[in-house]
């Protein structure tokens, strides 16, 4: 018996996975910090309640800041700005090296092979390893499968396909990266073609 996989999103019902992040040391020093949503007819991905996961760490209740060591060893400042709404500043050798922002949907970063996503509810993981490299069909870590196509430069799509092969969601790398917590398995596509997940 094959069960269909789901992805719901805390609350909202149509936006996923765009980030929208300025970025200073990593690809190229752009500093567009603009959103867009990955898929208009996207289904909702949930998020977890706790801050378990592959460097995941999470706001405890209450607070408005926490911070967080990466995987390479940088550290991610986070600040909660509202409901559903969180900053994370990467820093390196003192200095802001990016930013990433989750406002209403998860936020993604390939950071030279470090992938980072933050939700919108504050917790963020980072990881390294598990590429692939330019359209083609993939498959990701919790049992998804992306299909990623170029549509132009700096600018890659992944349908994110279910066990049954239904898309269930969108990321849309359009001149800045995007990311995905799909039901904690998470995912992050890049400008460059190149997508990542890990669990």
């Amino acid at each position: 018996m094959t069960t269909r996989r789901t992805v719901r999103f805390a609350g909202l019902a149509a936006l996923t996975a765009a980030a929208a992040f300025s970025l200073t040391a990593f690809q190229g020093g752009s500093t567009d910090a603009s959103a867009s949503p990955a898929s208009k007819d996207a289904v909702s991905i949930s998020h977890s309640t706790d801050a378990g996961g592959a460097g995941g760490a999470k706001i405890r209740a209450g607070a408005t800041a926490a911070t967080e060591t990466l995987a390479d060893g940088s550290t991610a400042r986070i600040s909660k700005l509202g409901d559903l709404h969180y900053t994370a500043e990467i820093v390196s050798d003192g200095s802001v090296v990016a930013t990433l922002e989750a406002d209403q949907h998860d936020a993604g970063l390939d950071a030279n092979g470090m992938y980072v996503v933050l939700g919108i509810d504050g917790e963020i993981h980072s990881w390294m390893g598990g590429e692939h490299y330019g359209p083609d069909t993939y498959e990701l870590e919790g049992g998804w499968t992306a299909e990623v196509t170029k549509l132009g430069e700096q600018h890659y799509r992944a349908d994110i396909l279910d066990g049954e092969g239904a898309v269930v969601t969108t990321l849309d790398a359009d001149e800045q990266d995007a990311g995905l917590d799909a039901n904690d398995s998470y995912i992050v596509l890049s400008t460059r073609g190149v997508i990542s997940s890990h669990v």
